[in-house]
């Protein structure tokens, strides 16, 4: 196998893009905007480095105004280069600046929080995009703690249930949710149950939830990303195993991880008029990877 990346790991976690070898690509770099979003404001969790970076920045270049959340004590470099990235982007149809709000979001009384200062901010939701998200390995069930397993289920289907609660107050017709699942939740992974059996959960949530909020004209789908170089991969994958990162995500039918900004237009798609005739559906970019939708 060809060697893609360096040999690295990180000890915390979350894991901080900053750091990373190479800094995933986020700009979206042969990418076109046309205005999709203008003027509307969109909350993504998790977005001060992977994945939620590259959401942040593609919504911002189509016109959004875009908070995102972070893990306080733990992401602040990351989350203050994120906001100095979304100014830069900031078109004239933005309804105001970017806005970082660091917090726990497996609680309802934080994500009730979120949303407040999101509203107070910007005094709606159009677009709720909940991709915060934690994994761990664990090679045996018999080393899985429960308190991991909660944890896990907090911070990755908790946080979606808690934050869509709250902010459906202030979202209406018209608006849009789009939850990050995984591959994981289709073709299973034996050393991350708890991840994905939360990401099977995010599926089963985004088809009940959008047979629910289809009546009041909310459309709800799902990305399920393959391999893709964020920091939560050598926050985990990589601990004690920073060999792993060289061939990381070479197992695709491409042969490569993908790159957050390779996921990212799937919910510009998502959160647009595009997809106006989509509910209930997940889009798969995972480089190939044939999985039963």
């Amino acid at each position: 196998m060809a060697d893609f990346r360096p040999a690295q790991e990180q000890a915390q976690h979350p894991g901080e893009e900053h750091l990373m070898q190479p800094i995933p690509k986020h700009k979206g770099s042969n990418y076109k905007e046309a205005g999709k979003l203008k003027g509307k404001v969109a909350l993504v969790t998790g977005g001060d480095s992977g994945i939620g970076r590259a959401v942040g920045v593609l919504f911002t270049r189509e016109g959004a105004t875009v908070a995102f959340t972070y893990v306080k004590n733990a992401e602040e470099k990351d989350a203050e280069d994120t906001i100095n990235l979304l100014k830069g982007y900031k078109t004239d149809g933005a309804v105001g600046d970017p806005i970082a709000i660091p917090c726990d979001l497996g609680f309802d009384e934080e994500c009730k929080k979120v949303v407040d200062e999101v509203v107070k901010k910007y005094g709606r939701i159009d677009v709720l995009v909940n991709n915060a998200a934690e994994q761990h390995v664990v090679e045996n069930i018999e080393d899985l703690l429960p308190e991991q397993v909660e944890r896990t289920f907090r911070t990755n289907i908790f946080s979606q249930f808690f934050l869509v609660r709250h902010a459906l107050k202030h979202m209406k017709e018209g608006s849009t949710i789009i939850n990050t699942t995984s591959v994981n939740a289709f073709k299973g992974n034996n050393t991350l149950l708890d991840y994905t059996s939360t990401k099977g959960a995010i599926l089963a949530f985004t088809r009940g939830l959008a047979l629910q909020l289809v009546k009041r004209g909310i459309r709800v789908n799902a990305v399920a990303p393959g391999p893709i170089w964020t920091p939560l991969i050598p926050a985990s994958m990589g601990q004690g195993q920073p060999e792993n990162m060289k061939s990381f995500g070479s197992e695709c039918p491409m042969g490569r991880a993908g790159e957050p900004e390779e996921c990212a237009t799937a919910y510009v798609f998502l959160a647009s008029e595009d997809s106006s005739y989509f509910t209930g559906q997940t889009l798969h970019p995972n480089g190939g990877m044939v999985v039963n939708a």
